[in-house]
Order: structure tokens, then sequence, then C-alpha cells
């Protein structure tokens, strides 16, 4: 029985000193009881080796005294989801923010991009230490939180009537149609009478002039701003999402995407006049600027693909699922 009072006294060592008896008498009990079943079945003493295999089934000491202790949690269940909502938006709002600032820093930044051995090390041991403060708050708040309202009066104190209104995801609220239809009419008036030439600015001895290719652009973006315009005047009438329209929306946005994607990569920039300035100076200027845009690319068509993943691609997906769990609930 040496083995069991070793396994006993394992077990005391992680419980409360006010259950350390009570919990090791009745744990010793029921150990001491099993092993009088197995011997009265076998008719004989148990070996070493089949009490050790005996306390193995039970579980390490560790986990068998936690069966007795209270639960107890950094972060209980209660908070845990609220918790968990905003790790995710701190990560969210932080990493995807670094991330672009790094990868211009290294698309742009001559300085950086050529000594990069050298600024990669601080940077990247910044963005850890940040984060580690950033997402280590977020724990203490919530931990301190799950010890000093430990009663969680106010999760418990609330009123259903200030619960928000149930939205409906396949109704398009007036107020975005209307905003979205007047944001597309301002825009298609500015691009005709303000955008409409190659020469886009010419005041003060400053002018700055766009290659031929802009002009396929120009009816590129006026296309796609009319269209919009239309869309957003049946969804104001007709305020709900269907099939056709959500296909429409996606095919405008993936539309719009591709013709920035083209802006970026076509070196539309033709010339830059500034007074006192030199001409191979203005070229230079020109070159980098188009140089620049062309080196973006990739991350403009890695944002584009988000854009239209989560406004269009994402429509599409809840409509289809409000429309299957609609056709089961009626079946039903």
């Amino acid at each position: 029985m040496d083995l069991v009072e070793r396994y006993l006294h394992a077990v005391r060592f992680w419980l409360p000193r006010g259950q350390q008896d009570d919990v090791a008498a009745e744990l010793g009990d029921d150990i001491r009881s099993q092993i009088e079943e197995q011997e009265g079945k076998l008719g004989r003493n148990l070996t070493e080796l089949e009490v050790a295999s005996l306390l193995k089934e039970r579980g390490r000491p560790m986990i068998v005294a936690g069966r007795y202790r209270p639960q107890e949690y950094l972060i209980g269940p209660a908070l845990f989801p609220a918790y968990r909502f905003v790790i995710i938006i701190v990560a969210l709002c932080y990493l995807i923010p670094w991330i672009l600032t790094w990868w211009g820093l290294v698309i742009f930044d001559h300085n950086y991009h050529a000594d990069f051995g050298r600024t990669f090390g601080p940077l990247w041991g910044t963005f850890w230490v940040t984060t580690f403060i950033a997402l280590g708050i977020v724990t203490l708040v919530f931990a301190i939180l799950e010890r000093v309202d430990s009663g969680k009066s106010f999760l418990r104190n609330w009123d259903p009537r200030s619960l928000p209104a149930a939205r409906d995801p396949n109704r398009i609220p007036r107020l975005n149609s209307t905003i979205e239809l007047g944001v597309n009419l301002v825009f298609a008036v500015w691009w005709v009478t303000d955008m409409w030439s190659l020469t886009v600015l010419n005041r003060g001895g400053m002018r700055i002039t766009f290659a031929p290719v802009w002009k396929d652009f120009l009816w590129a973006f006026l296309l796609l701003a009319v269209a919009n315009i239309a869309l957003a005047a049946i969804n104001l009438i007709r305020p709900y999402w269907t099939t056709a329209r959500a296909c429409a929306q996606l095919a405008l946005t993936i539309g719009g995407a591709i013709a920035f994607c083209a802006v970026v990569k076509a070196s539309v920039l033709a010339e830059i006049i500034v007074p006192n300035l030199a001409p191979s100076r203005a070229a230079h200027i020109v070159s980098t600027i188009n140089n620049d845009a062309a080196k973006s690319f990739p991350l403009v068509v890695f944002a584009c693909a988000i854009i239209v993943a989560l406004s269009g691609v994402g429509r599409l997906v809840r409509l289809r699922m409000s429309r299957k769990r609609l056709i089961q609930s009626a079946i039903a």
C-alpha cells in the first residue's frame, strides 16, 4: 500500500489546505475498495505493477486533485466570448495596419529597402512588444472584471427592452442607398467636369498631364459610376437584396477593382511642370511616382481582393444561406 500512500500524498499537494484531509480520506477509501475488489476476483494480493496500473487509470495526481477543486478561470465562460471578440478586434485593428505599413515601407522607402537587414530587426521587435502589450492589457482588464464582479451583476442587470431590433440581413437600409446614390452622382459630375481631360491641373504655372491611356479609364470609371447610380436607385425603391442585384453589385465591385488596379499599373502620369523646377528633376519625379505605383500593384490587388470577398461574395453567401433557412423553415 506504500504506492497508494505516495499517490494520496501527491494528490494532497495540489489541493487547498482545508480540503486535503477530507479529500485524501475519501479518495483513499475509494482506491482501497477498488484494490480489495480486484484482489477478491483474483484470489490474491495485487502486485505493485497492478496497483500502479490501477492508479494510472485514475489519472495524474494534479488532474485528480483538479476534480475536487472549485473551477477557477483567468477569464470565465461568461466573459470569454466578449474577451475573444475584443482580442480579434484589437488584433485586426493593429496587425493589419502594421503589416500594410511595413509592406509600404519595403516598397516605397528606398532607404528602408536598401538597408533592410538593419531596419527590419528593430521594427520586428517593436511589433511583437507592442502586440504583447496590447493583448496583455485586454487580458488583464477582463481578468480584473472576472474577479472584481464575481457575481457578474452587470450581466444579470439588463433590460430586454434595450435589445436592438432584429435586422434582416437581406434588407438594404435606405440611408445606405441614399448615400451611395449621392456619392456616385457627385463623383460622376466631378469626373466629367474636372477630370475629363489629359491635363488634370493647370493653375498658377503648375500643370499635371496624364498619358493618352487615361481616356480609357475616364470612360471605364464613368460607366461604373452610372451603373452604381442605377443600382442604388433600384435599391432605394425596392430595398431588398435579390440574387440578380447581388450579382450585379459583385460585378460592379470586381469591375471597379480591376479598373483601379489597371490605373496603378498603367503609368498614367505623363508630365509635371512646376515653376522653378528643372525639367530633368520633374521627369525624375514622374518616373518615381509611376514606378512606386507599379510596385504597389500586389498590395492593391490584395486589398481589392479582400474588398470583393467581404462585400460582394460575402453578400451572395449570406443571401443563399438565408434563403436556405427560409426554405427549411417552410418545409418544417
